[in-house]
């Protein structure tokens, strides 16, 4: 199968995890960067980034439309993160490629984790706070 072929498919799979489940493609999208398609680490995060944001943007007015969206969360949040990412890319473009890939490894694997133990613990959160606790 060729590249392309590959990289359609990648971002079909993506779009349509992101749109459903609210996923970053980043997560799918680097990984097949790095690994399948062999991009430095750095470069698949930037490619990455610039494939996000027109999926992002159409999820996001799906979601709006049918009024799935919190304004008074998302502003702060996407406020945060833009600062954030000017922080983040400004480290990860100074950082060595072998420490981008085993952070951005030991990420999903702390990830998976987190998943695993909320499916453990019946469903809950590991994270969530009960109505007592607040």
């Amino acid at each position: 199968m060729s590249t392309g072929v590959i990289l359609v498919v990648v971002g079909l799979v993506a779009g349509a995890l992101a749109g459903s489940l609210g996923i970053g493609g980043g997560v799918i999208f680097v990984p097949v960067l790095a690994v399948v398609v062999g991009l430095e680490q750095a470069v698949a995060q930037g490619t990455s980034l610039a494939v996000i944001a027109p999926t992002a943007a159409i999820a996001t007015y799906a979601h709006v439309r049918y009024g799935r969206v919190d304004w008074r969360a998302a502003i702060p949040v996407g406020s945060g993160s833009i600062i954030g990412a000017v922080i983040g890319a400004q480290m990860a473009l100074a950082a060595n490629p072998l420490l981008l890939r085993r952070l951005f490894a030991g990420l999903l694997v702390v990830l998976a984790v987190r998943l695993v133990l909320t499916q453990l613990l019946g469903g809950r959160d590991v994270t969530a706070q009960s109505e007592a606790e607040r």
